[in-house]
């Protein structure tokens, strides 16, 4: 006779075969990280076979039917709590959407991806557009056809953004651009008619370990445990979480530009703050993971903008900066340093970009990715149409391919959907900072006297302990009483600038 399990048995079974799995991904990330520090030239070969083998395993495992049943039994369980019932629902979302992928097509993509990936890199070598662009036909041919395996109602695009941020869609991404390019474009006009700020003083010689140093303080400061996590120096500014316990961030130095490493490191502390207040009792299942990537932008974004290019800032950490850049900074005025850090001027890099001009960087390329997929742009007009936009919004001339439509690495890795998560967590970030002021006395002098408990508090008890639970627009309503509204985002914005250039 089967004995048949009980809910709190078969949810025991569900959270050691996903923390299992966890455990592989988290060995995977591991190796990823010292790819990216410490990995000598030599292994490089030996540890992409390592990768692609815990990948096979990591796939096998979460595509196992026993999981797929019980995931089912346990959505069919009426006896869960409202946090289990979560987990199991979300697993078994994600375990459903995985199994819609034919063999053939993950095979399809993965070796498109490869090929799309040097084919880019060999692009940029040569400066040319034409090297990239049969292979991201190719490329854009695929997402269409994984558009149509995920499923969609409205508009493809839908179905490749709600892989990176769940419940959002194009009619709602419309809004928000729409309302960028209607109100940010007259606040840039404005500020393009004012002088514009002297900020050479933060391109003199910064030494690389004073710099250094002080880019750990910050990080202190902020709250970041370095009991639960490290610093390193990459090629490129990331943050990496292998677990609540282990969230690791790397910064990148230039000796000639103070601002290259002041503010990675406190852009990647935000996501780690965010990684480190996620909660360790559902370290493998969703609600132990971040609600999205808008979300998760809007912590570093938050942490980065709201706060780390502030004047209440900088009045209490400056004093220190020039002390150790005494040469450089000590005839430089607060006020002038707080100018020179949120400069406004358009340039060709969205990654160089200031905090306005970004958005226009990314809604260039939505709109080229939503062309793309609804077929009424081919990539073969790409060049001409990017540089068009650039034109038109920007008023910049793209001189060639490599500052034009090739500087991004996402196309060659069919990483569809993810650009407008940059501009969600801006947005997020003005309308949680808002309603934190609004719901915590003081906060700001606190900011302003050099302590960020209060601000840490706040988020670990409105957002981060919430792991995967609510979708991104769910909790900014939770939190702020609204979904996300572009208003606060211009509201401090036109504060901010409108204050800087006197308008």
């Amino acid at each position: 006779m089967t004995v048949q399990k009980t809910s709190a048995d078969l949810y025991q079974d569900y959270v050691e075969k996903m923390q299992k799995i966890a455990d592989v991904r988290n060995a995977m990330s591991v190796l990823g990280w010292d790819q990216e520090t410490y990995l000598p030239p030599a292994g490089a070969a030996f540890r992409g076979r390592q990768l692609t083998t815990l990948s096979t395993i990591a796939h096998e495992l979460f595509a196992d039917e026993a999981l797929g049943a019980l995931l089912k039994e346990l959505n069919n369980r009426t006896d869960l709590s409202a946090i289990q019932k979560k987990n199991a629902a979300l697993s078994l979302e994600d375990y459903e959407k995985n199994r819609k992928y034919p063999a053939a097509f993950v095979a399809e993509l993965s070796s498109a991806t490869n090929a799309a990936y040097h084919a880019w890199i060999k692009a940029r070598k040569e400066n040319s557009f034409a090297v990239f662009e049969p292979l991201l036909a190719r490329m854009v041919q695929l997402k269409k056809q994984e558009a149509d395996i995920l499923g969609y109602t409205g508009h493809p695009y839908d179905a490749l953004l709600n892989e990176y941020e769940k419940g959002a869609d194009v009619q709602m991404l419309d809004t928000i651009f729409r309302d960028v390019k209607n109100s940010l474009l007259p606040l840039l006009q404005q500020i393009a008619l004012r002088d514009v700020p002297d900020r050479r003083f933060l391109n003199r010689h910064y030494a690389k370990d004073q710099q250094w140093e002080f880019g750990l303080g910050i990080l202190r400061s902020m709250g970041y445990d370095f009991n639960a996590g490290r610093q390193d120096v990459s090629e490129h500014p990331f943050t990496t979480s292998f677990n609540p316990q282990d969230v690791r961030v790397t910064t990148r130095i230039d000796e000639q530009d103070l601002g290259n490493m002041t503010w990675s490191c406190i852009h990647e502390g935000g996501h780690a703050l965010y990684e480190q207040g996620l909660p360790a009792e559902e370290y493998g299942l969703p609600c132990g993971e971040a609600a999205s990537l808008g979300i998760h932008e809007s912590q570093s974004r938050l942490w980065e903008n709201n706060v780390g290019r502030s004047l209440i800032f900088w009045q209490h950490h400056y004093g220190n900066l020039q002390g150790i850049f005494r040469s450089n900074l000590l005839a430089v005025p607060l006020q002038n340093f707080y100018k020179a850090i949120n400069l406004v001027q358009p340039s060709l890099i969205r990654t160089e970009a200031d905090e306005l001009t970004y958005h226009f960087h990314v809604m260039i390329r939505y709109e080229i990715e939503k062309g793309l997929l609804d077929g009424s742009l081919q990539t073969k007009d790409l060049r001409d149409v990017w540089n068009q936009y650039y034109l038109d919004y920007l008023q910049v001339k793209v001189p060639d391919d490599l500052r034009g439509v090739l500087q991004d690495i996402h196309w060659s890795h069919g990483s569809f959907g993810y650009f407008p998560t940059y501009s969600l967590g801006s947005f997020y970030a003005a309308q949680l900072y808002n309603a934190a002021v609004q719901q915590v006395p003081g906060l700001e002098n606190a900011i302003a006297a050099g302590s960020y408990n209060t601000l840490l508090e706040w988020l670990r008890n409105n957002i981060h302990r919430y792991g995967r639970f609510y979708t991104s627009n769910e909790l900014c309503e939770k939190v702020t009483g609204e979904k996300l509204s572009f208003k606060y985002f211009l509201a401090y914005a036109q504060q901010k600038f409108g204050g800087i250039y006197e308008l």
